[in-house]
């Protein structure tokens, strides 16, 4: 079996051999930012496409950027830093969000209330899928952090499988549904509950 330590070095270099996201992680890097990631979507594409050798990164609907920062909860900062990366980079659909302001709005949004989050790698870990739980940085050395709390496995092995962390049942149902994962890449294995 690999090794986390293994899969981490194969996203590095995964992620290495993308000129899109490298752009894509020097940007959000310009904004100086003390604790962030793209990750999620973002991030499980970018395997899954090179575990299917695709030649072109498929469709994302959104760059998920998340970063924590509990001293500026304000959507207003947000808007902002949403701005600044679509000067850089303007044909990438950006989706800039605090971590550690989930709590305010999550509840208008999903329906169930949420505790306050206590840091970036707390708040990667209650994403929807554990393929999913999962975060780049590239730091100011140029080398690469990877936020992985339930680690690397289920991302390489093209597993999707709910994180009942923060997802209902229903809303993963939903998820798998609209995302079509098995048909846009024939691998991967969709857990049902």
């Amino acid at each position: 079996m690999v090794r986390e330590d293994e899969l981490a070095e194969r996203l590095r270099l995964i992620a290495r051999s993308s000129a899109w996201f490298m752009a894509a992680l020097a940007a959000v890097r310009e904004l100086d930012l003390a604790s962030w990631c793209i990750g999620a979507g973002a991030v499980r594409n970018l395997v899954w496409d090179s575990l299917h050798n695709y030649s072109a990164p498929s469709q994302l609907p959104d760059v998920d950027v998340a970063y924590f920062d509990a001293s500026d909860p304000l959507p207003a900062s947000e808007a902002r830093l949403q701005r600044r990366l679509h000067k850089a980079m303007p044909g990438v659909p950006w989706e800039v969000t605090n971590q550690a302001a989930v709590h305010l709005w999550f509840e208008a949004h999903f329906g169930h209330a949420v505790a306050p989050l206590a840091s970036l790698a707390e708040a990667i870990a209650t994403w929807p899928e554990y393929a999913t739980c999962v975060g780049i940085r590239l730091n100011h050395d140029d080398s690469i952090e990877i936020i992985a709390p339930h680690g690397l496995r289920d991302l390489f092995d093209c597993v999707v499988r709910r994180n009942p962390a923060r997802v209902s049942m229903e809303t993963y149902r939903l998820r798998v549904e609209q995302k079509s994962y098995a048909l846009r890449w024939p691998r991967v294995t969709v857990v049902q509950p």
